[in-house]
């Protein structure tokens, strides 16, 4: 916890300094918005074969208040953000914990409760804006992982520019992250999913620098250049498109990826190109996607340690990114709006993967299913309350079968 206290203690006594002097200026209360998430969640992983732990079974509740202000008047405005989180257990004990939702203590217990907390300086010039302190990046090379209880928060600081019409460029530092079921910071590491890498996998700051240019109305194309110190550095090059018409729509989104490790290596080595495209067509609710995935290269797909890999088959439990891994999936979702029932969705996908060199194998495969069942009530006292039913069957030979079910409540509550 020390770096966190020790940046946000820099975050808000540097905002409140600089403040002072008009500490209600104009914008910077007016403008100011704060939200209360809860978030109920249940989740059972039901492990098929092998030894070790046979079930994880968990539930719990969260809360998740943010406060976001507006900025101070003048050619520099400054602002701060802050979030607060709390978990508390409702179900969890020995022999089932491990879902995520809630952290593990090294004798096995659950406590019954874990909070934790941050603070953003945000300062904003033009159409120019820097932030440091608590961040919750959604960047290609770094995603933040927000799928269980409370969302994975990161340390460090971002500039975006925005000063051109259609290009926006980006650069950050990360030093520290709070994973999602812990109260503690921790240095940054390698993930190491069934064993993919060698060495620590300890790693230092995590730098990047990238753009994303609007090419045409209705097209993008995007780069960054991520540098994990000591464990890799990862270039991302990225193309999406949508079209409408009166057949339909169509979105394509293709994702490439060049990794190889840096410095000291403790991660091992490192060489791997990822690419992976989906293409979605969209008529009267129904949606049908089909995507595709190939891993070459000496290594596995690299990422940061709790993140979310930005790959188009990184689904509920799979990533499909074993080393030589090529995969496929097949999507369809419907919104029944369509039928009379605004608010509630429907979406199933099968993916498979083939050829991975993984556990002592060259030939490796898995496999998985998942539905997704989604309701959002549109009117009335509950207006906005969500009901989210996850379910996923995966199956493997190089790794243990599961089943998972999740069922995620969520109400969003405006206080300002």
């Amino acid at each position: 916890m020390k770096t966190i206290k020790h940046m946000s203690l820099y975050v808000v006594g540097a905002g409140f300094a600089v403040m002072l002097p008009s500490a209600f200026a104009e914008g910077f209360l007016e403008d100011s918005k704060a939200s209360l998430d809860l978030r109920n969640f249940y989740m059972n992983r039901d492990f098929r074969e092998g030894s070790g732990q046979s079930k994880r079974e968990e539930w719990g509740q969260g809360f998740i208040l943010r406060y976001e202000s507006g900025y101070t008047p003048g050619a520099v405005g400054v602002g701060i953000d802050a979030i607060g989180m709390l978990g508390i257990k409702l179900d969890s004990g020995r022999g089932r914990a491990g879902t995520g939702l809630l952290p593990v203590e090294d004798d096995g217990d659950v406590p019954d409760d874990y909070s934790k907390a941050g603070a953003t300086l945000k300062l904003r010039a033009s159409n120019s804006e820097l932030r440091v302190g608590t961040l919750i990046p959604k960047w290609p090379t770094l995603q933040a992982n927000d799928g269980r209880l409370l969302p994975q928060t990161f340390e460090g600081m971002q500039l975006q520019v925005r000063e051109l019409q259609g290009l926006e460029l980006t650069g950050a530092q990360i030093q520290r992250v709070v994973q999602r079921d812990q109260t503690s910071d921790e240095g940054l590491m390698l993930n190491n999913k069934n064993r993919r890498f060698s060495g620590s996998r300890d790693g230092g700051d995590f730098d990047l620098f990238g753009l994303s240019y609007r090419v045409l109305e209705n097209t993008d194309l995007s780069y960054q250049f991520a540098r994990f110190e000591n464990i890799y550095r990862q270039q991302f090059v990225g193309l999406s498109d949508q079209r409408k018409g009166d057949w339909g729509a169509f979105n394509s989104d293709i994702r490439l990826f060049l990794s190889d490790d840096e410095g000291n290596a403790h991660g091992g080595a490192i060489d791997n190109r990822a690419v992976s495209a989906m293409g979605t067509y969209k008529l009267n609710g129904h949606s049908l996607g089909a995507g595709y995935q190939v891993m070459s290269g000496n290594s596995a797909f690299p990422y940061v340690a709790g993140a979310n890999p930005y790959l188009v088959n990184f689904v509920q439990l799979g990533d499909f990114a074993e080393k030589d891994e090529r995969s496929w999936q097949l999507r369809y979702g419907y919104d029944l709006a369509k039928v009379g029932i605004p608010g509630l969705t429907f979406m199933t996908r099968y993916l498979r993967g083939s050829g991975a060199d993984v556990g002592g194998t060259d030939s490796g495969s898995e496999r998985e299913l998942d539905v997704e069942l989604q309701y959002v009530f549109q009117s009335g006292s509950f207006k906005g309350l969500g009901v989210r039913l996850r379910s996923a069957t995966y199956r493997s030979d190089f790794a243990r079968d599961a089943n998972d079910a999740r069922v995620i409540i969520s109400y969003p509550l405006s206080l300002l």
